[in-house]
């Protein structure tokens, strides 16, 4: 007889609800994004972002990487500025982020193309005037009067969970910033514990998820630390319609090392094989930008045999590949 995970669900169903997910968010990802808030871009698949009524790329640009390093602005606004030129449109940073220096790179760009993007940020904070200290920040960072979605960042404990649902936590902050349309919806990240964000997202409709997933995801230890994104939160966040972003898909390059094996092609292809809205990479070069926008426009969803065959590629090399579950 089949176990069943910590979900009430048996692994067998768990595919099935992806797999139903997928195909669904397939099947409207392969137009451009439309619609009078949005500016027209260059080619490039797009897929609901949940049901916030964005149509976001499917590679979107994370606020890591070079764009957060020190001395190298030039390049970050170059990098930021190419993307959005080849159909990027939504953006990933936090406050967090080099100490602002995320933000403030964005925010050189956005004050020219603000329109073109679905605007992302998160707070750190647990309570609520950090939360609002952040917020503050953050607008003055990149340049704008509103954001799109704003996110708490990597929620990982019960403690964490307590905190941010408190009478002053930081949710709080989220709602009422909401209610006075500074930001537009409402968002949730980690990727350390998805029982912890699975418990979040029943407690409070949070319109969007940042998760973790990659092709490694399945091969760590069934247990509360290392568990499953894929099997524990993805049919989860997929059942109640949110807008899901895939992050930590190469590992910071972790997924690379070691005997050469795999690829960034192969780790985007499988992550997009799931019914994420988009997955976001923090780049370092202009090539970067190009290489992964021709994986993006050439992408076809994976058959569960090749998705299978990947998964057992990286499976002894899953603990490089997951070392952020172990990270603050």
């Amino acid at each position: 007889m089949e176990s069943k995970s910590k979900l009430g669900i048996t692994r067998r169903e768990a595919i099935r609800q992806i797999g139903a997910g997928a195909a669904a968010i397939g099947m409207s990802g392969v137009l451009n994004a439309k619609g009078d808030n949005q500016a027209p871009h260059k080619a490039m698949p797009t897929r609901p972002l949940g049901r916030t009524g964005w149509n976001a790329s499917i590679f979107s640009i994370g606020g890591q990487a070079i764009i957060d390093r020190e001395g190298h602005s030039e390049e970050a606004v170059a990098i930021i500025n190419r993307a959005l030129d080849l159909g990027v449109n939504y953006i990933d940073t936090a406050e967090l982020y080099g100490g602002g220096r995320s933000e403030r790179n964005f925010g050189k760009v956005m004050k020219t193309r603000r329109k073109e993007v679905f605007l992302s940020t998160k707070t750190i904070k647990r309570d609520y005037d950090g939360a609002m200290r952040d917020l503050e920040g953050s607008l003055k960072n990149l340049q704008t009067d509103h954001i799109d979605c704003w996110q708490l960042h990597t929620v990982r404990s019960k403690e964490d969970e307590e905190q941010v649902f408190g009478t002053n936590g930081a949710l709080k902050a989220l709602e009422k910033a909401r209610d006075e349309k500074i930001v537009r919806f409402l968002g949730i990240t980690g990727h350390k514990q998805p029982f912890i964000l699975k418990r979040c997202i029943e407690r409070f409709p949070f319109d969007t998820i940042l998760m973790a997933l990659n092709p490694a995801d399945k091969s760590m230890p069934d247990n509360e630390n290392d568990a499953s994104f894929i099997e524990n939160l993805l049919p989860v966040a997929v059942e109640k319609k949110m807008g899901i972003i895939g992050m930590k898909i190469a590992a910071g390059g972790a997924m690379f090392k070691g005997d050469g094996f795999g690829s960034m092609e192969q780790s985007i292809n499988y992550v997009l094989t799931l019914p994420v809205s988009t997955i976001v990479v923090g780049l370092s070069r202009l090539e970067e930008v190009e290489e992964n926008v021709r994986i993006a426009q050439r992408f076809n969803p994976l058959s569960q045999d090749e998705m299978a065959r990947i998964e057992d590629n990286y499976r002894p090399h899953a603990a490089d590949a997951t070392w952020f579950k172990q990270a603050w």
